[in-house]
Order: structure tokens, then C-alpha cells, then sequence
């Protein structure tokens, strides 16, 4: 049994939360479900100036919680019968459409759900096991409440060649994403990214200690009051076009870390958001095996696109 050390966090309240309950507000800002949260606020994993803190507690502006994850153990990864949009499979590779709201693998507060237990289902043994058994077959992953397309491995030799691609910048991933403010021009954002100096889930520019980021952004049509935009990745940092776009003053639309208070739009049509305006759309590498460039691609989920008509609209 491999037993990881458990994670500490500090969640520092928003302006735009006070007033909510702590469980609520706490299940946003870790992205953990509201369940998870209340056994760690029944389990004492939750404080404030080190006192244990109540679930039904309410929260304001600039109270400081600690969090406490406790240790994800790797045995406890199982299949899971969940449906899978498989957008490509073969011998070597499977090419997935991930939902918005799909954990890709085992963190603590998400052990079930998530894509490697559906992938572990699907695919039984047929998988990677270079990241070992919480990850098997993962080579690279978007966060839970970004969809679209997420490369499998199928075997190792499939898992090293677009391990290489995406350390060589060879891979590329394109992003639909609806931005706020208007965004004129094309741009890159070349600025290295790390964890956040306090609140340890989130990340951030970081000139002093940050790893290389590099984003390119292109409009692609004005909304009201905001942008679409086609985003490519020359790095895969975590959060990186969230961080990124948030850095120049153009958060993601809908996103509940980086994007501060909501905005009148999203206060007016909360069922559309599940988590922020990012898709990933269009995956490109070399195929492990045949050694020809192979391109995929999907559609936004129906939320998305919906928000883009009514954006039109206004």
C-alpha cells in the first residue's frame, strides 16, 4: 500500500462569498463536492485561527480556513461502469471527450467518478502503467471543470512517445474559450506560473520561482461585454490559461478561482455554469505507432454554446 502524505491548504473568503455557508464556499474553492467537505468539517480537518469550524458556520470577506486533506491511498483506485465519449481508440491510444465536471484521477475528496476509474472499466489492463496505478494511461489532464479532448496511452511504449511530444511542445492543444472584456487583438502571455505564496490550491504569475508558461491567444468573435477566444498552449502548467488570461485583466467567464465576483451575466443564468467557459477542442500529435500526425476534434458542451447565443444577443 502507497499512502501519500496528506495535503495542506489555506482558502482565504472572497468579497463575492461572504455571507455563504462555510461548506459551500469551501467545496467551490477547493473543488471538492459539498459532501466531501462537510466529513472534513465533521472530521475537524477544518479550522480557523485553529479552532474546528461548524458546517452551517457563515462565512466573510477575508476569513482564513485551514484545510487538512487526508492521504489518498493508491489501492483504493476501482473500475467504474461510466460512460465514456470516445472520440478515437486503437491499439496504441484512446482519445476521450471529457465532460465538464469530471475529476481525470484520484485526488483527495474525489476517489470516485473520476476518468481513470471509467478508462480502468473500459479498458481494463490495456493501459500505461508509467504514472503508476492512480494515473494509469494519463499522460497529460485538464482540471475537472474544463471539457474536451484528453490523450490516453494504451501501452508505455504509446505513453513515452506523447510523453516526448508534449515535453517538445510537438503536441498541440487548442482551447475555445469565452473570456470577459473585450479582446481586440492577438497576443502571447509568456510569464511563469507556480503555487500561489498562500493559498496553496491555487496557482500564480510568479517572476521569482515560477515555471516557463506560455499561452497564445486569438479573438475569434466580440460578444457583449466579452470575448471567444482560441487559445493554444505552448506549456502545460496547471490552471495556465486560467491563471494566464486572468493575469491581462480577462478572466475566463464563469470561473470560480481566478475570476473574482461574478459577473451580472452569470448572476442572471447560474444553471449554465458548472465551473468556467473553457473547452479543450482540438488535440494534434504524432501517432506512436504509424508515425503520422493525427488531429481530433470535438464541439463545446450544450452550456457553453448556449452562452456564446445568448452573449450574441445582448
Amino acid at each position: 500500500m502507497n499512502e501519500r502524505e496528506a495535503e495542506q491548504h489555506t482558502v482565504t473568503v472572497p468579497a463575492g462569498s461572504a455571507g455563504g455557508r462555510v461548506d459551500v464556499v469551501l467545496s467551490a474553492a477547493l473543488s471538492m463536492s459539498r459532501s466531501a467537505v462537510q466529513h472534513l468539517l465533521d472530521a475537524g480537518a477544518v479550522t480557523k485561527a485553529g479552532a474546528a469550524v461548524s458546517k452551517s458556520q457563515r462565512v466573510e470577506e477575508g476569513d482564513v480556513f485551514a484545510v487538512s486533506l487526508p492521504p489518498l491511498q493508491d489501492c483504493e483506485v476501482l473500475p467504474e461502469n461510466i460512460p465514456l465519449d470516445i472520440v478515437y481508440e486503437d491499439d496504441d491510444i484512446i482519445v476521450v471527450n471529457k465532460p465538464q465536471g469530471m475529476v481525470v484521477h484520484p485526488a483527495p475528496g474525489h476517489t470516485e467518478g473520476t476518468l481513470v476509474s471509467a478508462l480502468l472499466y473500459h479498458a481494463g489492463g490495456s493501459l500505461s502503467d508509467i504514472n503508476g496505478v492512480i494515473r494509469p494511461g494519463i499522460v497529460h489532464r485538464i482540471d475537472r471543470d474544463t471539457s474536451g479532448l484528453i490523450a490516453v496511452a494504451k501501452n508505455n511504449a504509446a505513453h513515452q512517445s506523447l510523453a516526448a511530444q508534449l515535453a517538445d511542445h510537438s503536441m498541440y492543444r487548442i482551447y475555445s474559450a469565452i473570456l470577459r472584456g473585450r479582446v481586440s487583438d492577438e497576443g502571447t502571455v509568456d510569464a511563469p506560473i507556480g503555487r500561489h505564496r498562500t493559498d496553496r490550491k491555487k496557482m500564480a504569475v510568479l517572476r521569482d520561482g515560477g515555471r516557463s508558461a506560455v499561452t497564445h491567444y486569438t479573438p475569434v468573435r466580440a460578444l457583449a461585454g466579452h470575448t471567444l477566444c482560441r487559445m493554444q498552449l505552448e506549456t502545460g502548467r496547471t490552471h495556465q490559461i486560467r491563471v494566464h488570461m486572468a493575469y491581462i485583466g480577462h478572466p475566463v467567464l464563469g470561473d470560480p478561482v481566478y475570476g473574482g465576483v461574478q459577473t451580472p451575466f452569470e448572476k442572471k443564468h447560474p444553471a449554465l455554469f458548472h465551473g468556467q467557459c473553457l473547452h479543450a477542442a482540438e488535440l494534434s500529435f504524432v501517432h506512436p505507432t504509424t508515425g503520422k500526425e493525427v488531429t481530433f476534434r470535438c464541439d463545446p458542451p450544450e452550456n457553453f454554446v448556449r452562452i456564446v447565443k445568448l452573449l450574441k444577443q445582448e
